[in-house]
C-alpha cells in the first residue's frame, strides 16, 4: 500500500513486512485500483494507493526509512511501488486537454479517451561516477545531503546529451577537472523520485579541484585506508566505492 507519506507496512515487534491480501480486505480497499509490479520471492506484488494513513499495526515509511530493513531486491520492489503509484496519482488527468485518463488494459499506460494522448511511467537518467587518480578516488560532500557523508559525483542527463557528454560536463561543472577512460560499471533504479543511475568509473586527467559551492560543499582525494563516512549499502555509489577499495587492496596484496 502506498500513501502520500511513503510505503505502508505492517510492523509487529519491530519487524516490518508488506501487507497481505487479507490486510487489504480488512481495510476495505478497492483491489481494482492496484498496479501489478511483478513477482518477488515467488509472490505476485501490487501497489495500491491509500488515501488515509492507517492505524497500528501499520506504519508509513519513506524510502530512506527502509534502508537496512530490506535486502536489495525487496527494496527495489518498494521503490517500484512508490514510483508507479506516484505516476498514476500525477497523471489522473490528461496534460493536453485535462480529460480524466483511463488505464490501458494491455500495457502500463494511461490514455486520454478524448485526444488519445498516451502517458507512460517516466524515468530520469543520471550518471554517477567514481573518478580515480592512482590509488586515490575523488569523493565529494553535498550540503544538501541529509547526512554529512562523502559520495561519488552524479548528475542528471540533459536533453540532447549522451551519457558520456553528461559525465564530462558534470565533473567539469562540479569540481573543475577533466577525466578520460570512461568505463561502464552498472546501473540502478533509484526511486528518489524516479531516476535511473548509470554508473561509471573514470580516470583523472588534469585540473585542480574547484568545487561548485552551490552544489558541492567539499571535495577531496581519498585513499581506501582513510575513507570518510560514505553512503550506506544498497546504493550504487557505495558499490562503486566498495569495488574500488577491493581492487586497490587486491593489487596491494599481489604486489
Amino acid at each position: 500500500m502506498v500513501h502520500t507519506k511513503g510505503l505502508v507496512l505492517r510492523e509487529v515487534d519491530g519487524v516490518a513486512d508488506f501487507p497481505s491480501e487479507s490486510d487489504l480486505t480488512t481495510l476495505e480497499l478497492d483491489l481494482a485500483s492496484a498496479h501489478y509490479l511483478g513477482r518477488h520471492d515467488e509472490v505476485d506484488c501490487f501497489a495500491l494507493p491509500l488515501d488515509v494513513e492507517p492505524a497500528q499495526p501499520f506504519v508509513t515509511l519513506g524510502l530512506r526509512g527502509l534502508f537496512g530493513r530490506f535486502d536489495e531486491a525487496t527494496f527495489a520492489v518498494a521503490g517500484r511501488a512508490l514510483q508507479i503509484a506516484g505516476w498514476a496519482e500525477t497523471h489522473r488527468f490528461c496534460g493536453r486537454c485535462a480529460t480524466p485518463t483511463e488505464r490501458d488494459p494491455k500495457e502500463r499506460c494511461l490514455r486520454c479517451p478524448r485526444c488519445a494522448l498516451a502517458m507512460y511511467p517516466r524515468v530520469s537518467p543520471a550518471i554517477i561516477v567514481l573518478v580515480r587518480r592512482g590509488d586515490e578516488a575523488l569523493l565529494a560532500r553535498s550540503s544538501r545531503f541529509p547526512v554529512p557523508f562523502f559520495s561519488t559525483l552524479a548528475g542528471f542527463v540533459e536533453a540532447g546529451e549522451s551519457l558520456e557528454e553528461t559525465l564530462h560536463r558534470e565533473v567539469r561543472e562540479e569540481v573543475g577537472i577533466e577525466v578520460d577512460r570512461l568505463r561502464y560499471f552498472g546501473s540502478q533504479p533509484w526511486p528518489f523520485p524516479h531516476s535511473l543511475m548509470v554508473g561509471f568509473t573514470a580516470q583523472y586527467v588534469s585540473g585542480e579541484l574547484r568545487p561548485d559551492l552551490a552544489e558541492i560543499a567539499e571535495a577531496q582525494w581519498f585513499l581506501p585506508s582513510a575513507l570518510p563516512t560514505v553512503p550506506p549499502r544498497l546504493s550504487i555509489a557505495r558499490a562503486l566505492i566498495d569495488a574500488w577499495c577491493a581492487e586497490v587492496a587486491g593489487a596491494s596484496a599481489g604486489a
